[in-house]
């Protein structure tokens, strides 16, 4: 290559060849976001991903299994269930009773095992808290609104019906054999100008234990509503994980549950995602939760308000 016919433009002397080679380009290029590097500040030190994700830091519960309280640790715990490690060794397909912070039950069955860990699967339904007589009411009047095509008998002497005794939590173990309703009632919390839709666990007069994607505080006011069941204004008593335990500024009618149809669960359990674990042992799905459908239930219904 000759330089000085390159620069005074003797073409017969000049070449193909630059004179200076071009780069190659560096950095992003348009529209190609995988050409971007993101350099790792620390190169990976081990496989993390059978860790457990969103553990809870020092998080305790306990659980009932037949009559016996135990202390568990609360390694995860979702909408849909929950994991836990625990010196008891329960059975596949106990049912147990999962209870956090003050006064959340929630019902529970075991659907693996791994050493001391414990899957556990909520169940499905909304618990209603009061006495048994009120909740055949509030189901009675529910199916009759939400789901006319369910015709009832009327029942012989209501008037006769005797008061049946509140459902405690320390009475709750002799009603666990009995058939379930199938009924999920759900909502809307609004705080902080948000509203999130959130999943009734169980609910009373006094306060509910609600599934919450949202990261609320203890001690938040939020307006829990229910849509033509009513709104009503409550404070943040506790939270562990996805649950959250509501108490009520007001006393709540359980009744007015019946003025917002809920949706109907499979007969059929599930499990949560992150309680497929590919080296769960034996977790098919060999039991239903015993759920009754809407015609059982009415002919229970019918049936109790006779006696």
């Amino acid at each position: 290559m000759n330089i000085r016919a390159k620069i005074f433009g003797n073409a017969e002397a000049v070449d193909d060849q630059p004179i200076l080679d071009s780069k190659k380009p560096k950095g992003a290029k348009a529209d190609m976001l995988h050409s971007v590097s993101v350099p790792r500040e620390e190169v990976r030190r081990s496989n993390t991903r059978t860790e457990d994700r969103h553990r809870l830091a020092e998080e305790a519960g306990s659980v009932k299994h037949k009559g016996k309280t135990y202390a568990v640790e609360l390694i995860n715990v979702s909408g849909g269930g929950a994991m836990v490690s625990a010196s008891f060794e329960p059975k596949l397909w106990d049912r147990v009773e999962l209870r956090l912070g003050e006064d959340g039950v929630i019902e529970c069955a075991v659907r693996w095992l791994r050493d001391d860990r414990i899957g556990l699967e909520f169940a499905h339904e909304t618990r209603l808290d009061c006495s048994r007589e009120q909740q055949a009411t509030v189901l009675r009047q529910v199916i009759q609104r939400s789901f006319d095509d369910i015709d009832f008998n009327e029942p012989e002497s209501v008037a006769t019906t005797e008061p049946a005794p509140a459902r405690s939590a320390e009475s709750s173990d002799d009603h666990r054999g009995d058939r379930r309703h199938p009924l999920i009632w759900s909502g809307a919390l609004h705080y902080d100008f948000q509203s999130i839709p959130v999943r009734l666990r169980n609910i009373s007069s006094t306060g509910a234990l609600i599934d919450c994607p949202f990261n609320m505080r203890v001690g938040a006011e939020p307006l829990l509503d229910l849509g033509d069941a009513g709104s009503i204004f409550a404070t943040v008593a506790w939270v562990v994980g996805e649950q959250v335990g509501l108490k009520f500024q007001n006393e709540f009618d359980l009744s007015q549950l019946s003025r917002n149809r809920p949706q109907v669960a499979p007969a059929q359990g599930y499990k949560p995602d992150y309680l497929r674990a590919a080296d769960e042992k034996g977790s098919g799905n060999r039991e239903t939760w015993g759920r009754l459908s809407l015609s059982e239930l009415r002919d229970e219904l019918e049936g109790y308000m006779k006696h």
